[in-house]
């Protein structure tokens, strides 16, 4: 069954969780870049977005995305394990896809590990075509598949 969930710019008090998610949810085996600093500079940051979505109080899942004057980026998607399969990550992924278009931006690409065979289906279920081998991409330890899609398409 697939949720509503109420999407929502994300604020001070979401960095921590944010942070924690990151490490322990998408950079497990390669240390820790996204801390709470580098979470809040994105934040701060005029271009870029940073997308939470809460369940009873507790934030469940986020995106971040850096957009240019032609393109936007997903640097970071995340959902708590507990809330995924539910729609909560394509819900996120469609909010900042909604963003861009509203931006005049008409490309997002993003970047997935070679081994994470699952992020990369979700991906091209959500019509990215994968179009780059990267490798070293994640801090020399790992292959990265990039990713793009035409949202004008």
């Amino acid at each position: 069954m697939i949720r509503h969930y109420d999407i929502r710019l994300a604020c001070a008090r979401d960095v921590r969780r944010i942070a924690l998610m990151s490490k322990n949810l998408i950079e497990t085996g390669l240390g820790w870049s996204w801390t709470d600093h580098r979470v809040m500079a994105s934040l701060q940051d005029r271009a870029t977005n940073v997308a939470v979505a809460h369940d009873g109080g507790r934030l469940i899942g986020f995106c971040i995305a850096k957009f240019r004057a032609e393109e936007g980026h997903i640097l970071l998607l995340a959902v708590d394990e507990a809330h995924r399969r539910q729609g909560l990550g394509t819900a996120l992924v469609r909010w900042m896809e909604k963003t861009a278009l509203v931006a005049g931006i008409g490309i997002m690409y993003l970047e997935a590990r070679l081994t994470n065979a699952g992020a990369r289906k979700f991906y091209e279920a959500l019509g990215y075509r994968e179009f780059k081998l990267e490798r070293g991409r994640y801090r020399g330890i790992e292959t990265g598949v990039r990713l793009g899609k035409d949202l004008w398409a």
